[in-house]
């Protein structure tokens, strides 16, 4: 159990961009913890500030249309704003251009759970007006910087099954419990929100087949067979999953040599826990099939989280050839200095007894690739330790 307040990576990125003028949105999913983000920022500057929580008719009604001389009477002498899950404003993009355009000596923070959307609301009138970041689950990484590497690698299979919500982490909860609640109660409910849907039962077969296909190629065409719907359906219900930032998807790589798969793809969770608490399983590794499926989605995730929050530039895939040859991940950079592409080729295996095989298709053609077998002994180096 972790008592003390994790501290974000992301604050930092925060903290620079503010009082320059620009409207701070924060996206993510619900419970990762941005509102506590931003309450710890505040508190840390120690600036007269002012908390709009947007899920309160009152505060929606204050906010909607309006005019420069409304919104200073309403900010007064604060010179922050923060405005919680302003999605649910109508027309806040434009209430946003004003402080931007009329009260800009104010810095406003806005969060959303939905980027699809906040996004909609904000972005024609808020072009060049605004600095827009992710926060995730907790990561590997932030909670390796509040205890330690040791300790963390030991929580590797809670990890693996419960995920890193910050409710989970700091076990205020009953896990299972929260779990199946943010399933059930924000990520099915908001979606639906989000669009109308008019067939949720739909959404819930759609976002189980993806659960249960973890690691694997998918097809939308597969998927609507398995659902009983059709292609387009399953195309616009995975669309909606990624701007809530429940699933994110990785492309096949391909430099167009004949027997490489070129248009394919995988999705995988942003966490754990929300993909075995849609599957119902949170059985311990010892009695489980998924178990490579649930380390490989933690690798790629936690990889995800890593490259953002660090700033890192680089494509991400994994490799197929028609004849099922495969690489797990990888990771392609451009080495500006010598004109060229450098590219790390990744396998995940859970077992510490696993040999390396990395298919000679593969090393033949690309002779300049970096390859690297993670298991559970090493996984740390690939999450940057």
């Amino acid at each position: 159990m972790i008592n003390k307040t994790i501290e974000r990576i992301l604050e930092k990125h925060i903290i620079e961009h503010l009082f320059k003028g620009k409207i701070i949105i924060i996206y993510g999913a619900r419970q990762v913890g941005k509102t506590t983000l931003v309450q710890m920022l505040l508190n840390k500057l120690d600036r007269n500030y002012l908390y709009l929580n947007a899920d309160e008719i009152d505060v929606r009604e204050l906010l909607e249309d309006a005019t420069s001389t409304k919104l200073k009477s309403i900010v007064k002498n604060s010179s922050i704003v923060f405005i919680d899950e302003a999605q649910r404003i109508k027309n806040i993009g434009l209430t946003l251009k004003i402080f931007a355009d009329q009260i800009n000596e104010v810095q406003v923070i806005v969060t959303g759970s939905s980027s699809l959307d906040l996004l909609s609301k904000i972005n024609e009138p808020l072009t060049g007006r605004k600095y827009e970041f992710i926060l995730y689950p907790l990561s590997f990484q932030e909670l390796v910087n509040s205890t330690s590497i040791i300790e963390e690698k030991r929580f590797l299979e809670f990890r693996l099954i419960y995920g890193y919500y910050p409710e989970i982490v700091s076990k205020k909860v009953e896990e299972k419990e929260l779990l199946k609640l943010l399933v059930n109660s924000y990520l099915y409910k908001d979606i639906l929100n989000l669009e109308k849907i008019k067939k949720p039962q739909i959404l819930e077969k759609i976002v189980k087949v993806l659960a249960l296909q973890v690691g694997n190629e998918v097809s939308y065409n597969e998927i609507a067979q398995i659902v009983d719907s059709d292609k387009q359906t399953v195309e616009k219900y995975i669309y909606l999953l990624e701007k809530s930032f429940v699933i994110f998807r990785l492309q096949s790589f391909s430099k167009n040599l004949r027997n490489e798969i070129k248009k394919s793809k995988k999705i995988y969770f942003y966490d754990n826990g929300i993909r075995n608490a849609i599957i119902g399983n949170f059985n311990l590794l010892s009695n489980r099939v998924d178990k490579g499926a649930l380390f490989e989605n933690f690798l790629i995730s936690e990889r995800l989280k890593y490259i953002y929050y660090n700033n890192i530039n680089c494509n991400r895939y994994f490799w197929r050839t028609k004849q099922q040859q495969e690489i797990d991940y990888i990771e392609e950079f451009e080495d500006l200095d010598k004109q060229v592409n450098i590219l790390n080729a990744y396998e995940f295996k859970f077992s510490k007894k696993a040999k390396p095989k990395f298919p000679k298709t593969f090393t033949n053609i690309y002779k300049e690739s970096r390859t690297m077998l993670i298991t559970e002994d090493n996984f740390e180096n690939f999450l940057g330790y």
